[in-house]
């Protein structure tokens, strides 16, 4: 799906497919977090059993105002004792699936909102599906 953001001078996800997603014209291929304020850091987890709560201190780190946590391709929620990080510095966390997260980050960080997105790019298990453009 490809993602077509009105006029703004934030970081959007432009489109996202298996194991990718595109910032600008940019194709990112690995777990990335991507805040509205530019930020652009390499996240250590390539699939969901990889996480433990050195990530979720990380992205309490990158100090958004929420993060939305993209489990992947479907919806797996942390552990809630990862979560403390976040909870300690008053960040919110909301968790779903990669392509969901795409798409709400766009809107938050459209609206102004310091938002962050922690997205695992898991390939899928079975055939490739297509890839998305993000329309708004």
């Amino acid at each position: 799906m490809k993602l077509q953001p009105d006029q703004s001078d934030v970081q959007t996800i432009s489109a996202y497919g298996p194991g990718w997603v595109g910032v600008g014209t940019d194709k990112i291929t690995h777990s990335v977090i991507i805040s509205s304020r530019g930020e652009r850091i390499v996240w250590a987890p390539r699939r969901f059993e990889d996480l433990d709560a050195a990530h979720f201190e990380q992205l309490a780190q990158v100090r958004a105002e929420v993060v939305i946590f993209g489990s992947g391709t479907r919806i797996r929620f942390p552990l809630a004792a990862w979560l403390q990080p976040l909870m300690a510095r008053r960040i919110g966390i909301e968790t779903m699936d990669t392509p969901a997260a795409c798409r709400t980050y766009n809107i938050l960080a459209q609206e102004g909102r310091d938002v962050a997105v922690a997205l695992l790019l898991e390939l899928p298990a079975g055939p490739a599906g297509s890839a998305a453009t993000i329309r708004e």
